[in-house]
């Protein structure tokens, strides 16, 4: 029991530090690359989130760290390897789970923002002001939510000049796919010096509009099945956790049959769960043009 315990405190020990170091090197070495690569899976998870400045790697070392804190909290309170297994899991994915809904949340408010950030720009067009100066223009007056990424445009495009270059890392921040679209409508007016830029975002503006009323009825009306279906979920193994702390429990679910049963139901509840969200998830845009 000893030698178990100090393993899963010296893994999870390990991994946050080298989560730490990878961060550190990854820091140094960030100025070598002009553009970098697309993101992919946790990386892109986390941009999408609204925190650009976490790594993959430092991602994943909190999700072993917590799994390891986890499994070794219900060993000590349950003394049963099964039931430590089974919530160190579960702990381990708890910064996923984390990450998502700040990924969903942050994609809401950027959906409702960004009809008014194409106001704001149909306004500074018709005001006789650049490309440039109305984006820029939007660190003051644009929406909260998205000024930070705004500021980072006007403080790039006063050191470089380069309005192409700074589109790209605006788009890159944002990593929204209506951002890709402003963005690109944007940079082809810019090139072809486009008449009907005004009429173009005042399309955009009323198509997502009505894009933003629509997605927000059909949530609603999807949030009671959403919200029963994740307590159904989470009810057995809170029973569980409570059940942990009775002896004749933990002697069950030690033996080999219990054990199995546990990794059964947990299996199968990660399967329904991911189903259940697969089903009910609506359709979301694709960023065709990130």
């Amino acid at each position: 029991m000893g030698a178990l315990l100090g393993l899963l405190a010296g893994v999870g020990a390990v991994l946050v530090l080298w989560a730490l170091t990878d961060d550190q090197r990854s820091s140094a070495l960030a100025g070598e690359a002009t553009r970098p690569e697309a993101p992919r899976g946790i990386a892109q998870l986390v941009i999408s989130a609204g925190h650009p400045e976490l790594s993959a790697t430092r991602v994943m070392g909190t999700c072993v760290a917590l799994g390891s804190a986890g499994a070794l909290l219900a060993l000590i309170v349950s003394a049963s390897p099964a039931v430590a297994l089974v919530l160190g899991g579960a702990s381990a994915w708890a910064p996923i789970a984390v990450l998502r809904r700040r990924r969903d949340q942050r994609q809401r408010q950027l959906r409702a923002a960004w009809p008014e950030v194409i106001d704001d720009l149909v306004s500074a067009v018709r005001a006789g002001m650049s490309l440039p100066e109305g984006v820029a223009e939007l660190a003051q007056r644009g929406p909260l939510p998205l000024r930070p990424a705004f500021e980072h445009f006007a403080s790039d495009y006063r050191v470089t000049g380069r309005f192409e270059q700074s589109l790209d890392r605006l788009k890159d921040e944002l990593a929204d796919p209506v951002a890709d679209r402003v963005v690109e409508g944007l940079r082809l007016a810019r090139e072809v010096g486009g008449t009907d830029l005004g009429r173009l975002l005042r399309t955009l503006s009323s198509f997502l509009r009505e894009e933003s009323r629509i997605r927000a009825e059909v949530e609603t009306r999807q949030g009671w099945t959403v919200n029963a279906a994740r307590l159904a979920v989470a009810a057995p193994w809170v029973t569980l956790v409570l059940l942990s702390l009775r002896h004749e429990a933990v002697r069950a679910y030690s033996s080999p049959t219990g054990f199995v049963v546990l990794l059964v139901c947990a299996g199968v509840t990660f399967a329904a769960y991911r189903l259940m969200l697969r089903i009910g998830r609506l359709p979301q845009e694709p960023r065709v043009l990130g």
